[in-house]
């Protein structure tokens, strides 16, 4: 952003081109009501002071992801959704591609930037509509499911973006899955509607034959993909005719127009629109919010994020459904009242988002009561003090300091060395929150420094990845640090952590496949009898947990079968399972 960061509110949006510092008069500008405003909006204002109540804040808020496969459009839609909320002037989506060429908002990391893709989970929050919307942008590859799986355990809802001519691919329906294991309220997106793609009424079969959710639209498109139209908004039957904006920089214009005179004016397409409709009604595809909320269906939305077509109606779906945040169960499935004393949720650790500081945030959601920067909390895991001096939200890469966090908001604590992904943060009543498990990884590689004389800084960065959770480093006690086993759901983590390690820690490092295929999680006691098995290793995550790793599923299935005193517990998300 070329611009600093305003701290309004309870916010942290970007603000509109600095004044001209040329002009004589030294006066200072006033601040606008709405930096980054779009004229012309409904609700177009920032959200009013209320009474200091965690309840009525929570209420006002909405906490969603937005997940996809790589080139739905996800970015574009996150950077689109900036646009709608005013936190965008300019340079959204399709403006990047042209003449002064600047990065997406969400995609921060060089690595990103340089293979266009979402590799790391990004915070984003902007006003809407009278509340205060939450984005957590999520990787867009299915390897890295298991970021993907943490950032949903700090949302309420999730949005999940599809390619009009693609509809949901085979290599990434683990993001999905991730989605439903959680029982997350899910909207979808049917993005890119104005470029050639398949039959809507076949992606909405797919979508209930791949994910196990009944898909029920709430606009349908009028116009085949690639001639879009327009909407016809199912809940009053009203169309709404969209407009181009020159490079999707700017709001689409909407012109809604009653059934008589858009059946006039767009003929046959509208003719087909609403005899699909008809089937529709037939089947009983209507958006029920109580299974909606279970899970169980997924209001559906048809759109163009590249011309800003539907994203609008998107928004204000994630506003009208998505639920605000809940009292969040602890580990005795006790609910957390919103107006208990402060607690919160470390979903997140990531470091050198500032390159010129090398820093480390640790991201947590707040779940309870009020959050005011330099409040001392309780790491509950440690039973340690820790103070809160350098909170921060995060827009993007940019940052700004937060006085005061609600319910939904997340925060970001710098340099917080002790805390740990999967912590509970308390003041003055002591929780716990189950924490986040980690995935089974498939791919097993030794990771050696490529330079003896770089091994301290080799060793910060696999530290420090372990800690983020990119890869899991397993060590063998007698050995440590020398050739530690980095272990992945997916090939691309290894390629970012290499990347990482060399760039960010000037460590570049040697990685050399193993045999093993599949882990399980073991005990002290069996242990020395692995040990001793041919094609088995013990290594231990930096938590003390131990992996057995195998070289074979099949072998691993014969150990089993001889030995069923050994522990040999399968872990979370596992192929198969």
């Amino acid at each position: 952003m070329s611009a600093p960061a305003a701290v309004l509110p309870h916010l942290v949006i970007a603000v509109s081109p600095a004044p001209d510092r040329s002009a004589k008069d030294d006066t200072p500008a006033p601040r606008p009501d709405r930096p980054g405003r779009v004229a012309g909006r409904r609700g177009d204002r920032l959200p009013e002071p209320v009474p200091a109540d965690p309840s009525q804040e929570a209420a006002r808020r909405r906490t969603f992801a937005i997940i996809s496969h790589p080139d739905a459009g996800k970015t574009t839609l996150t950077e689109k959704f900036l646009l709608y909320g005013g936190a965008l002037t300019s340079e959204a989506g399709s403006v990047k591609a042209k003449g002064a060429r600047r990065s997406a908002t969400s995609d921060w990391m060089e690595l990103e930037q340089k293979r266009g893709i979402s590799i790391t989970s990004t915070v984003l929050q902007f006003p809407y509509r009278d509340h205060v919307i939450n984005l957590l942008d999520t990787p867009g590859h299915r390897d890295f499911s298991e970021d993907t799986y943490r950032v949903l355990a700090a949302a309420d809802a999730a949005v999940m973006v599809l390619d009009a001519a693609k509809g949901i691919e085979p290599q990434t329906l683990k993001l999905f899955e991730v989605c439903r294991e959680r029982d997350m309220p899910l909207l979808t997106f049917i993005n890119k509607w104005d470029r050639p793609g398949r039959d809507p009424l076949e992606l909405l079969d797919e979508i209930e034959a791949q994910i196990g959710v009944h898909p029920a639209p709430v606009t349908w498109p009028v116009g085949i993909a690639g001639d879009f139209r327009g909407v016809i908004d199912r809940r009053t039957g009203d169309f709404i005719r969209f407009t181009r904006t020159a490079g999707g920089a700017t709001e689409a214009g909407e012109e809604l127009l009653a059934p008589d005179e858009a059946a006039e004016r767009e003929g046959e397409a509208w003719t087909a629109a609403t005899g699909e409709l008809e089937l529709l009604e037939a089947t009983g595809a209507d958006v029920d919010e109580e299974s909606f909320l279970a899970g169980i269906s997924t209001p559906v939305y048809f759109g163009s994020a590249l011309t800003n077509f539907g994203v609008r109606l998107m928004l204000d779906g994630v506003v009208d459904l998505a639920p605000a945040p809940a009292p969040r169960v602890d580990v005795k499935d006790e609910p957390r009242p919103l107006d208990a004393p402060f607690s919160g949720f470390v979903f997140k650790v990531q470091a050198n988002m500032d390159r010129a500081h090398r820093d480390r945030l640790a991201f947590f959601r707040v779940c309870s009561g009020r959050f005011e920067r330099g409040m001392v909390v309780t790491i509950d895991r440690t039973g340690r003090p820790f103070a809160t001096k350098y909170a921060q939200q995060v827009f993007g890469q940019d940052r700004e300091t937060v006085e005061e966090a609600w319910p939904g908001d997340v925060v970001g604590l710098v340099n917080a060395t002790d805390v740990r992904i999967g912590d509970t943060l308390w003041v003055d009543q002591p929780v716990t929150f189950a924490g986040i498990p980690s995935f089974a990884p498939e791919l097993f590689w030794v990771a050696r420094a490529k330079d003896t004389s770089r091994f301290k800084q080799f060793r910060s960065g696999i530290s420090q990845l372990d800690e983020e959770g990119v890869v899991q480093v397993l060590r063998d006690p007698e050995i440590g640090d020398q050739a530690p086993v980095l272990a992945a759901v997916g090939q691309m983590q290894f390629e970012v952590a290499a990347h990482r390690l060399e760039n960010e820690f000037g460590a570049p490092v040697e990685l050399s496949p193993t045999s093993y295929t599949v882990a399980r999680r073991t005990d002290a006691e069996s242990e020395p009898a692995l040990k001793s098995m041919r094609g088995v290793d013990v290594l231990r995550r930096a938590d003390g947990t131990r992996l057995a790793l195998f070289e074979s599923s099949y072998w691993l299935a014969r150990v089993e079968g001889d030995h069923p005193e050994l522990v040999l517990e399968r872990l979370v998300a596992e192929g198969g399972s």
